[in-house]
């Protein structure tokens, strides 16, 4: 499935990011478990290029632990520090704050030389849209510091936020790239979310995502909605609808209704923990 999307306010937050770089010591990049390589944006690799850099998996509890296990010794090899962490929890907070203070250690060995004692990691979140910065930013800062949203574009502008003593993060808008590399990324980033519905056959998705549930986890779609698996999709997206009880006047399957919930019951974790790609030998 072909999907580009790319509006004008993305080339605009790509300007202010690059211009945002020069204040920066620390990047964390946010990445979906479910679809780690997929939801890595390659300009902001190259603009990130020579800072300190840190890549936290979100929505671990949505994806396989082991395969997520994979993904975080993937980049450890590759050197980068990296994690999955749940926000929602207090120790979750303070471990991550010990991730920055391991990253930046050099950094602030270098302040000391200096005698500078008291400037803050001055961290850039950074991610593609809908994959959880503002609720990141919320949980670290322990308050609603950051608009949240459960579709792409809530944050339009940068924003500073004083988390400790020891840490400052600027907030900015989820940002895609101009074009996806192969058409896979492009699926399943609209899987996730985070390529506008509005501009997707959404019956075309479903069917998509149910052909590839059914090849990575068989059984586990027609266990989810009481039907049988079978080659023809189509087919199963009917008898879905019909369990649903989706259906139109006349009783005729509602394929654009089933298909809706199907993907929400995708995003919401609802099928179960799902990891839609493992880590290979191209660079992620």
């Amino acid at each position: 499935m072909k999907l580009q999307w790319y509006p004008g306010h993305m080339t605009r937050a790509k300007r202010a990011i690059q211009e945002d770089l020069k204040l920066i010591d620390l990047v964390i990049e946010l990445r979906d478990a479910r679809a780690v390589r997929s939801s890595g944006n390659p300009d902001i690799r190259t603009l990130s290029k020579g800072k300190y850099r840190l890549v936290l998996l979100g929505k671990a509890d949505l994806a396989e632990e082991a395969v997520t296990s994979e993904w975080i010794r993937y980049f450890k090899e590759q050197g980068t520090e990296a994690a999955a962490l749940d926000l929602r929890s207090g120790g979750e907070v303070r471990r991550l704050q010990q991730l920055i203070d391991e990253v930046c250690r050099e950094k602030y060995e270098r302040d000391a030389r200096r005698g500078i004692l008291s400037r803050p990691v001055r961290a850039m979140v950074v991610g593609i849209p809908n994959v959880g910065k503002s609720t990141f930013i919320n949980s670290f800062a322990g308050k609603a510091a950051a608009k949240t949203g459960n579709k792409p574009g809530v944050t339009k502008g940068n924003q500073w936020i004083r988390l400790s003593k020891k840490t400052e993060l600027l907030d900015t808008p989820g940002i895609l790239w101009p074009k996806f590399d192969d058409e896979q990324t492009g699926t399943h980033l609209a899987f996730l979310g985070s390529v506008n519905d509005e501009i997707i056959d959404l019956e075309t998705l479903a069917f998509e995502l149910i052909s590839e549930l059914t090849a990575l986890y068989p059984g586990l779609f027609g266990t989810r909605y009481g039907i049988e698996e079978q080659p023809d999709v189509p087919a199963m997206m009917e008898q879905a609808a019909l369990r649903l009880n989706a259906l139109k006047k006349g009783g005729e399957p509602d394929l654009l209704k089933t298909s809706r919930r199907i993907l929400d019951d995708f995003r919401s974790g609802k099928c179960g923990r799902i990891s839609l790609e493992r880590p290979g030998k191209e660079q992620a």
